[in-house]
């Protein structure tokens, strides 16, 4: 079943011994990184765990922007709420009060690419898809 899951989503599964990272060269070097992320960020070595999730944050997001992801779409996550940019080009009687945004839209699907599947607060889903940089995120 394990195989069948990996090749379907093209996974390459490598199996390592857990209680041995000397073993894999890929644990042992990400091991190194957050040691001396961690080394600079501590004052004493007594609280080098109070600084571990904000070390593996930055290493998270170093690696999104390694690949071209922007950084909004690590933090975009189904079920948020976000504001959709009006696009009009027809002349409105409210002239510059017009407003710029409109919603709050549902988050149903966010892509890799930058592109987000938004539904209305009914669950009624948009026709199109809308771009990461047309939308901001709406603080109720």
């Amino acid at each position: 079943m394990m195989k069948e899951l990996c090749s379907e989503f093209k996974i390459a599964h490598h199996n390592s011994s857990p209680y041995r990272p000397k073993m894999n060269g890929a644990v042992e070097a990400a091991n190194q990184n957050i040691k001396k992320i961690i080394q600079k960020m501590v004052v004493t070595y007594k609280d080098w765990h109070e600084m571990l999730p904000f070390a593996l944050h930055g290493i998270v997001c170093l690696s999104a922007l390694q690949q071209g992801q922007p950084l909004s779409l690590l933090f975009m996550k189904r079920r948020d709420l976000v504001l959709k940019k009006v696009l009009s080009f027809a002349p409105d009687s409210r002239g510059k009060w017009t407003p710029n945004y409109e919603g709050p839209y549902v988050v149903k699907r966010a892509f890799s690419s930058g592109a987000l599947i938004l539904t209305t607060m009914d669950g009624e889903d948009l026709t199109h898809p809308v771009n990461l940089d047309a939308v901001k995120k709406y603080f109720a």
